[in-house]
Order: C-alpha cells, then structure tokens, then sequence
C-alpha cells in the first residue's frame, strides 16, 4: 500500500492529535480565573478576539474545546495537523499567515468578527519571534470593531519543549489554570503605523500579565509563597 495522500495524513495524523490531547487534558485538575473577562467579551452577542502566545497552545485549546471559536492556522505542514485536530475539538480555523495568504485569512477573520463570532490568533505564531505580537491580531481587533480578550495558562508538573516558542506541555494528572485577562478595545480613528506602534506593546504585556496571573494561582493552589513578577519564561 502506498503512502497516503497528504490531506488523507493531515487527518490521521488531527484525529491522532486530538485524541491525545483529550485523553491527557482529561487527567487534568484545573482552575479557571478571570471568568467574568470572558462573560463580558460573551454579552450582547458581540464577536470578540482571543489573543494568547503559541507556546500556550495545548492548555488552551483543550480548556477552551467546544467553545465555536475560529483560529488562525499557518498554511505550513503543521498547521494542517493542527487545523485538524483543532475542528475535533470543535474549533474551526482559517487558513493563513503574516507571510502566506496573509490578507486574504485575515480579511475572513475580520468578516467572522463583525458577525460576533469569537477568532482566535496565536500573535507570535507561527515561526515567531516567541511573545513579540504580529500585526494580524491588532488589525483585526481595531478593523472588526471588537474587543481582544488576552488567555493564558500555567501547569504543574510540565515540560517545554526545546523548539522556538518552549511549546508547554502539561503532565499527566497536573494542575493546570487557565487565566482571561481584561479585554483591550483598540480605538477606531488611528492610522496603522501609529496604532501598532501604540498597541503592540500594550498587547503583549497583556499577554504577560495574564500569565503572570495563571503563575500565581497555581502558586497559590499549590501554597507556595507569594513573589515578585517573574522573568518572562
């Protein structure tokens, strides 16, 4: 028999993934915080953008399965597998990047989010450089009119991965908490240059300090003491 088709792959290798990914996301005890964020992204049917670093990917796409929201995905091999295995958790993707069919992905995002669907973006995905926001989340955000609700997640015990963005991997049976932050609405009337310019940054430490936040609430479930914020990881 030969090899298979490279899309008869890609969903071998999804079902695969996902089915891994529930079985250990089932062993999990989790946490959630910052739940009254995500309620008030949800009020009023209004369409909303997730925004959390790549490296977060697997708690927060099993903490957050079901929830009918639409990710960006590469247009790279990967991102076929996790196209996927994201539509077996019950997220849909568009396909795309800030490289590859950077426009046309995103132009369909913006559409989604206007129609008060929920989109997801990976900001620094997906190549990076790790947890420096790309221009698509904020373009979106500010062109569709909706609010950006920073996610995070932290677990104990895991394990980074040594690839370009420490992909976080959560132990069978860990403790895992997942984090919304408060949303961020980018004003309407601000050119592009100077919108990034304003906006990145304020993104990004958003995305810190919802980890920052999940970091702290494992501390506490686990009854470590109390520190200072720590260096970005």
């Amino acid at each position: 028999m030969g090899s298979p088709r490279p899309g008869l792959r890609a969903r071998i290798v999804g079902l695969a993934g996902a089915w891994l990914i529930l079985a250990l996301g089932s062993t999990w005890r989790t946490r959630l915080i910052g739940a009254e964020h995500l309620a008030s992204c949800r009020a009023g049917g209004r369409g909303f953008a997730y925004g959390f670093w790549h490296g977060l990917l697997l708690p927060i796409a099993y903490l957050n399965r079901g929830q009918r929201a639409t990710v960006l995905v590469s247009l790279h091999r990967d991102g076929e597998y996790i196209a996927q295995a994201a539509r077996r958790l019950g997220i849909g993707s568009v396909r795309g990047s800030s490289s590859r069919g950077g426009a046309r992905s995103l132009l369909e995002m913006v559409r989604l989010g206007r129609r008060g669907e929920a989109v997801a973006f990976t900001p620094d995905g997906p190549r990076g450089p790790r947890r420096r926001v790309q221009p698509g989340l904020p373009l979106c955000a500010q062109r569709a009119g909706i609010p950006i609700l920073p996610i995070a997640a932290a677990a104990r015990p895991c394990r980074r991965l040594g690839s370009w963005d420490r992909f976080l991997v959560p132990a069978p049976f860990a403790r895992v908490v997942l984090a919304y932050g408060p949303p961020l609405a980018i004003p309407a009337g601000i050119d592009r240059q100077r919108m990034l310019a304003l906006w990145t940054p304020r993104i990004e430490e958003a995305l810190d300090a919802a980890e920052r936040a999940a970091q702290q609430a494992l501390d506490d479930w686990d009854g470590r003491p109390r520190r200072g914020a720590p260096p970005r990881p």
